[in-house]
């Protein structure tokens, strides 16, 4: 069974370096990536682990095109790399197994099923200090009920796994697949997808400003473009951050939870053995996992009713348009 992980990247040298040393040792085969326009030495870490032979890159340029360049990199995975199965990240995220390694999910998956989709965690970030992210950003957010605010980055929301099908198709952001191929399974999700949006300060600042101003204008980047513009970044990042008398309030309420499960796997592999899974800490299936998998289902509805919100919206425009005509 050969697992291959496709990736989209731009400008995350302090992320993807450990990204990709965690799937290699969590299970995955092989790497596709595309490198956008990275400038800041993300290229140079993906032409490393193309000479060792784990990677491939492709240099992608212009207007991003999110779904696209997912689809064609889950398309050769399927036709020259020999994938079984196949997972679509991003840089900021890592697929953590509940249960034994990636692979493990992958096998146990009945053959009629060929998608099957991870339930993303956001980490809050964490006073800045020296040292790697993983080290210090060891708290998630697990809110009450579900987040619908545009400008939060810890809206609920799945990431897809597939079978490998030459035709398939992956959405932006692959929070879904299309494929004629493959059933998709539903309402179980036997990894979650740790996410780490916010970093620092200025990857923060950076990133929003990038992605508001051209490929991705959602209403958190937004909020980032807006406190640049006007001088205002280090206030707004700093009401992200999570300090020590929040976190212990946090603790308290059930709003944030602490999970190691990353720091733990990346300071193995750092130490140069293989990452262990420690049953003894079953946060992924403690009260909060049956809390985040309801909040994803609330979401897509509210995402649903904004989609028909908008279609309704168009198609009261094209009848006024085809009113007008007929006078």
């Amino acid at each position: 069974m050969k697992l291959v992980q496709t990736l989209v990247v731009r400008d995350e040298v302090d992320v993807v370096d450990d990204q990709i040393a965690y799937h290699l040792n969590a299970g995955v085969d092989f790497v596709i990536a595309s490198d956008h326009e990275s400038r800041d030495g993300t290229t140079d870490i993906l032409e490393r682990y193309a000479r060792e032979g784990h990677l491939r890159r492709i240099e992608v340029e212009g207007t991003m095109r999110d779904g696209p360049w997912r689809t064609h990199m889950a398309r050769l995975a399927a036709v020259e790399h020999g994938a079984d199965w196949i997972v679509n990240t991003d840089a900021d995220e890592f697929w953590m197994p509940r249960r034994g390694t990636l692979k493990d999910i992958f096998v146990s998956i009945p053959e009629q099923y060929g998608v099957v989709f991870a339930l993303s965690r956001h980490f809050v970030p964490r006073p800045e200090s020296p040292g790697r992210f993983w080290e210090r950003m060891l708290v998630r957010a697990s809110p009450q009920a579900a987040i619908h605010d545009p400008t939060s980055p810890y809206r609920p929301h799945l990431k897809a796994a597939h079978r490998a099908d030459p035709e398939i198709s992956v959405s932006f952001g692959s929070h879904t697949v299309w494929t004629r191929s493959w059933r998709a399974l539903h309402h179980w999700h036997p990894a979650d997808v740790l996410h780490f949006p916010f970093r620092s300060l200025s990857q923060w600042e950076n990133k929003g400003v990038r992605r508001a101003q051209g490929d991705k204008p959602l209403g958190q980047y937004v909020t980032a473009l807006r406190a640049k513009e006007s001088g205002r970044s280090a206030d707004r990042y700093g009401s992200l951050v999570v300090d020590d008398r929040e976190l212990e309030l946090g603790l308290t309420q059930g709003s944030l939870r602490t999970d190691t499960r990353l720091r733990d796997a990346l300071a193995a592999i750092h130490d140069g053995g293989q990452a262990e899974r420690d049953d003894a800490f079953d946060g992924a299936y403690d009260e909060s996992y049956v809390a985040d998998a309801v909040a994803v289902r609330d979401a897509d509805i509210v995402r649903l009713r904004r989609h028909l919100d908008r279609l309704e919206v168009r198609v009261a425009a094209l009848d006024g348009l085809d009113q007008a005509h007929a006078r």
